[in-house]
């Protein structure tokens, strides 16, 4: 069967989705894809994953993959992120089988995809894109998209998203926010260069950004022209947010609770964090019960907590007791969380960084004020409490070479100039040794090759002396032999 492309991919294998799910690190795993589907969602990604960790490691791919396949959780893309065509090709290979489409990930923003050289710090190198999209649209079995973010210029997103759709990608989702625009600097998605992406390419496109109700859904698609809409923070917050409800939140969290019962395994920081999410606007308010989420260490003890906070709720909704907590609804009610602008650093012609400073670290006060002139984190304060010696300078920290093979932290002593995972393989392969990394393949085979001559020597010394006792007989048994002989001659 020829693969499907396009508008027919997007007709007939994601049946016209327009209510997405987006691709979220440790957050749209089966569980939440589940009962995100069951409150409208017509298709969801998996999480983010790391397509050089996806090739060399089988239980990175149970964990994350394998493991999740169910009829329900269809129509299905995966996403990787990459920056190797042909290890890109490789994962994508072993997972095209379970899903319906392979996305690769340009739009990711964040510091380790910065360090890892992948996500939206790829945009700028167009002709490995290019080969990376067409290498996987020649070989894979199932169409390719792409999530990406925009350029500043609206010409060169333009550009950039035509580049794409020539190289054989099949669906185009696109982030209206730029690279820099992420934290405190999150501010409004650019609907603009969704429009003009839209209008430019023929090939479906998703709009991602600005999603918070289900009006935001319908009034995009008709500013844009899109053929869906992706959610992630609004989806996080209210997961009902596609059927245009605002459920309480404790009918989300019991029914989160029970799917991840009914679809074991699933990590306990994913059911922490996605209870974070829901309960947000009521554990600013119930801090004691913020701090026992936290903590406890089981899926009963965090229902416990759930069932906790549903309680007070409720005793607030009986007793006319209703706490504001400045938001359009009732806190015990599934809605957005709307990232407060940040403060100018100038007005007037006078510096506010002293108090812009302030202002946003309020809930992180240190009681170590010499500490925190130093700007350091609240996590890197506990690590420097721990050693006063501790270095936080990029220039300062050791450099390591790199592994000639994966790109991890070689062994420093490696007779090989490798990791360790990397220098295993090779000395197995070759019966080497490697004494950095305590590996004896060598010694070891040398040792069993010294025992097994040992032991056909052995074996051969005493064939040699049961033959030299059958040959050596004494002149008494040797005499009584031939009188036997000759009485049986006579006879």
């Amino acid at each position: 069967m020829a693969k499907l492309q396009g508008f027919e991919f997007w007709r007939k294998t994601l049946r016209e989705a327009r209510f997405v799910v987006a691709p979220m690190v440790d957050q749209s795993e089966l569980a939440w894809r589940l009962l995100s589907r069951r409150h409208g969602a017509q298709l969801c990604y998996t999480p983010m994953l790391h397509a050089q960790v996806f090739v060399r490691d089988a239980n990175y791919r149970k964990e994350n993959l394998y493991n999740e396949v169910c009829e329900e959780d269809r129509p299905l893309i995966t996403q990787f992120c990459a920056n190797d065509p042909e290890v890109f090709l490789q994962a994508a290979v072993l997972a095209q089988d379970y899903c319906d489409a392979i996305d690769l990930n340009l739009g990711c923003p964040q510091m380790i995809a910065k360090r890892g050289h992948y996500g939206v710090f790829l945009q700028d190198e167009w002709e490995l894109l290019e080969r990376m999209v067409s290498l996987a649209n020649e070989k894979l079995s199932v169409p390719v998209t792409c999530k990406i973010r925009v350029f500043k210029e609206i010409e060169k997103t333009v550009r950039y998203a035509q580049m794409l759709e020539k190289a054989g990608c099949q669906l185009l989702t696109v982030h209206g926010r730029t690279k820099d625009q992420k934290g405190a600097m999150t501010g409004i998605a650019s609907w603009e260069h969704i429009q003009a992406v839209r209008k430019a390419v023929n090939i479906p496109v998703f709009a991602n950004g600005n999603i918070h109700h289900l009006s935001d859904v319908e009034r995009c698609i008709q500013e844009t022209g899109v053929q869906g809409v992706m959610s992630a923070e609004g989806n996080l917050h209210n997961p009902a947010l596609f059927e245009g409800r605002s459920p309480p939140v404790w009918e989300m969290a019991e029914e989160y609770l029970e799917v991840v019962k009914q679809y074991p395994p699933c990590s306990l920081s994913y059911i922490r964090a996605h209870l974070f999410k829901l309960w947000h606007h009521t554990l600013q308010i119930h801090q004691d019960l913020r701090e026992e989420l936290a903590k406890v260490k089981t899926l009963e003890g965090l229902a416990h907590v759930s069932a906790q906070l549903k309680q007070r709720c409720q005793e607030e909704i009986s007793g006319g007791d209703e706490k504001d907590g400045g938001l359009p609804l009732p806190h015990w009610i599934c809605q957005p969380y709307v990232r407060p602008p940040p403060k100018p650093a100038v007005t007037n012609g006078s510096c506010q960084e002293v108090e812009v400073k302030s202002t946003m670290c309020q809930k992180r006060a240190l009681e170590d004020s010499d500490r925190a002139a130093e700007g350091l984190s609240k996590n890197k304060l506990k690590k420097r409490s721990r050693n006063p010696n501790k270095n936080f300078c990029p220039e300062l920290k050791p450099k390591y070479l790199k592994c000639e093979q994966c790109g991890n932290p070689k062994g420093n002593k490696c007779v090989f100039s490798l990791c360790r995972a990397c220098c295993k393989k090779k000395a197995f392969k070759e019966v080497a040794d490697c004494p950095s990394h305590g590996l004896r393949f060598k010694t070891k085979a040398e040792k069993q090759k010294a025992e097994e001559d040992q032991q056909k020597e052995c074996e051969r010394t005493e064939g040699s002396v049961t033959e030299r006792d059958r040959n050596k007989q004494t002149p008494q048994v040797a005499a009584a032999s031939c009188r036997e002989m000759t009485e049986q001659t006579e006879a």
